[in-house]
């Protein structure tokens, strides 16, 4: 894992010391992603400069140097990732006749481009990786993305200058980058709490999509206009195409294919030369995970977890009881809000944008964890869009027979009433009645979920439910000083992709979005702020075409989501131990900002700050707070993308 950066100039030539001088300035952005090594590569005749900042995990040598020039000198390469079956592609290149000096996966995947192109390259590789690859002989850069999005890659203008890299604060040390913010994205922030690509929250700048390739010779950056990228892997077609090729086995033949898939995608992610363990949270998706690392491996595997004092958010005492069972040397931190809370002045730094998801804060302590002791660490991320796991997919279709059955008028009622009881009121008419309710079947933080269920309950169509779902605010514009909200792949409900059912729409959507522009971006950002390499093994692409080629009944079944994934877990642990209800990885931000984050809150959000920057309209806002803390209405959702933004802004000055 890795940092790159770099820049194409338009007047070249320009002078070498010159562009070495521009990237050694970016890479400094980038030190915490590669603390072990950096190197430079210019070409002054054609004004392109390449940076690589290293973390050593595959080949701790020199040989593993990077920027890295290919055997026949054509190609030049900065690469951020790995590629996990990069023994695989050596063996079939040494066939070919190819030799090489090292034992590093960048060596492995530039003589692949030698032997293949990039492009063919690109599709038989197995990883997560975003670079930056200069063609000599075409004078020619090349800027690609892994297919789900788990590496980042910005790019932008400064001037006459295309620049790029693994962070945005890397193209901030450009000189002629403006920095100016756009306006609009900030509609994006609030609605989905992020910025989804390919938007960034610069003008002229944006993120790569991921599966995708953009190519810019000479001419392009003389004429300052950018090709479109080029589609080398689409996550929809693959999906569809699964979809037309149904698996037809035996619901325990299915099992036994799936474990042994997932053995082999975990077993893959475990090759390292640095210290290797994985996250344990003891839900379904990091203990299938870590059960499996435990079944390959011959010494204990290192498995992490953190504990909350608040009981509705802390699993650890459920990773504890899993890590026992398995037998890892596990390693758990209990910590408190004030320690959590530390964390909150660093943010705007880790995620060089405004990012309010605020389960960001866990991941980041679970991560700095996890570094006093490993370099790598596996992750479960990917397995709740693949399996069938967020609560959505499972009471969806049953929501919308009520909605259905319903008058508007009795649905307009029925959202008038349940939002005018508190969720916390809620909670404890919940915890009375729910002593009939199976564990597996109990609902945690019942009344923030009824509430938020009462925001979609008058929708028209279940396309518009599940857009207020996925949308913090319904009407951003509302709260803002602008005028417009850029479209998305989400807010274009036409150009969503066709799929035989709703649910798998909505599964299919979330793969697209929310996982690469909401928990891939967390899971890096998070990792790679104290030099810890993290890996998806559920985001291998074998794993994905597979899930998508299971009948909907093995992902669902009886409201229950992620069966087959559950019935591959009981076979390393008893149900026992993981049966309960989806805890989610967060915070009680709602309570913090009421209570010991208030003056914080109060500060950011204070009329007069509001308005300093021109870009909130401060009564919309002030009302939102103003409900929060009279605890009539859940409110954190809304508020956190507020107050991560003027948090963000604020440190620019």
């Amino acid at each position: 894992m890795c940092g790159i950066t770099g820049c194409f100039v338009a007047s070249a030539p320009v002078s070498a010391g010159w562009l070495e001088e521009q990237a050694l300035a970016s890479m400094d952005e980038l030190r915490h992603r590669g603390p072990d090594d950096g190197g430079t590569w210019v070409d002054a005749g054609a004004g392109l400069a390449l940076g690589h900042r290293r973390l050593s995990v595959i080949d701790l040598s020199t040989q593993g140097h990077q920027p890295m020039v290919s055997a026949d000198n054509r190609f030049v390469i900065a690469f951020n990732g790995e590629i996990y079956n990069f023994r695989a592609l050596r063996t079939e290149l040494e066939t070919d006749g190819a030799t090489f000096r090292g034992h590093s996966d960048t060596e492995v995947l530039l003589a692949s481009i030698v032997r293949w192109g990039l492009v063919r390259t690109l599709q038989r590789v197995n990883g997560m990786l975003s670079l930056a690859l200069w063609d000599c002989r075409e004078r020619t850069l090349h800027l690609a993305r892994d297919r789900f999005g788990q590496k980042p890659l910005y790019y932008g203008w400064a001037d006459g200058a295309l620049v790029f890299g693994s962070e945005l604060s890397a193209l901030c040390r450009f000189p002629t980058f403006s920095g100016n913010i756009d306006r609009d994205s900030i509609a994006l922030l609030l609605r989905h709490s992020n910025i989804p690509a390919p938007y960034t929250i610069y003008h002229n700048c944006w993120k790569l999509m991921p599966g995708t390739v953009l190519s810019i010779d000479i001419a392009a950056i003389e004429r300052r206009a950018l090709p479109a990228p080029t589609i080398y892997w689409s996550t929809a077609e693959v999906a569809r195409d699964s979809l037309s090729k149904p698996l037809m086995m035996s619901s325990d033949n299915a099992v036994d294919a799936l474990e042994s898939l997932l053995r082999d995608a975990v077993g893959a992610c475990m090759v390292s030369d640095a210290p290797i363990g994985a996250f344990l949270s003891g839900g379904i998706d990091s203990s299938t995970i870590v059960a499996l690392m435990q079944a390959q491996s011959p010494e204990p595997v290192r498995t992490f977890s953190i504990g909350f004092t608040e009981s509705m958010y802390n699993e650890a005492g459920y990773a504890a009881k899993i890590a026992r069972h398995l037998g890892t040397d596990h390693t758990e931190l209990y910590v408190t809000p004030g320690d959590a809370q530390a964390v909150i002045p660093d943010l705007p730094q880790i995620y060089d944008e405004p990012f309010a998801d605020s389960s960001q804060i866990p991941t980041h302590l679970v991560s700095r964890l996890a570094r006093e002791h490993v370099t790598v660490s596996l992750s479960g991320d990917g397995g709740d869009e693949l399996f069938g796991g967020y609560n959505r997919y499972t009471w969806s279709r049953n929501l919308m027979l009520v909605i259905n059955m319903l008058p508007p008028r009795v649905r307009r009622w029925a959202v008038r009433h349940a939002l005018q009881v508190a969720p916390d009121r809620l909670d404890r008419i919940y915890t009375k009645l729910a002593t009939v309710i199976p564990n597996s079947r109990k609902e945690f933080r019942f009344g923030e979920k009824l509430h938020k269920l009462a925001e979609v309950f008058d929708a028209r169509t279940k396309e518009e439910m599940y857009w207020r779902l996925v949308s913090q605010w319904k009407n951003p514009m509302d709260a803002l000083l602008g005028d417009y909200e850029p479209p998305t792949l989400l807010s274009r409900q036409t150009e969503w992709p066709v799929v035989p059912n709703f649910t798998q729409q909505m599964m299919l959507l979330d793969t697209l979005v929310y996982l690469p522009d909401d928990i891939l971006v967390k899971l890096d950002r998070a990792s790679m702020a104290v030099s810890l390499e993290s890996r998806v093994p559920f985001l291998d692409h074998r794993v994905f075409e597979f899930a998508w080629s299971l009948p909907g009944s093995l992902k669902i079944r009886k409201g229950q989501g992620k069966w087959i994934l559950r019935k591959v877990l009981e076979r390393h642990v008893p149900p026992t131990l993981f049966d309960r209800p989806k805890m989610g990885f967060g915070v009680p931000i709602g309570d913090w900002l009421r209570g010991s984050l208030r003056e914080w809150a109060e500060d950011l959000l204070s009329p007069d700050a509001l308005k300093q920057g021109g870009y909130f309209r401060a009564e919309v806002v002030q009302k939102v707070w103003q409900s929060h803390l009279a605890g009539n209405r859940e409110q954190q959702y809304r508020l956190w993308p507020v107050l991560m933004f003027q948090s963000w802004v604020r440190g620019l000055r």
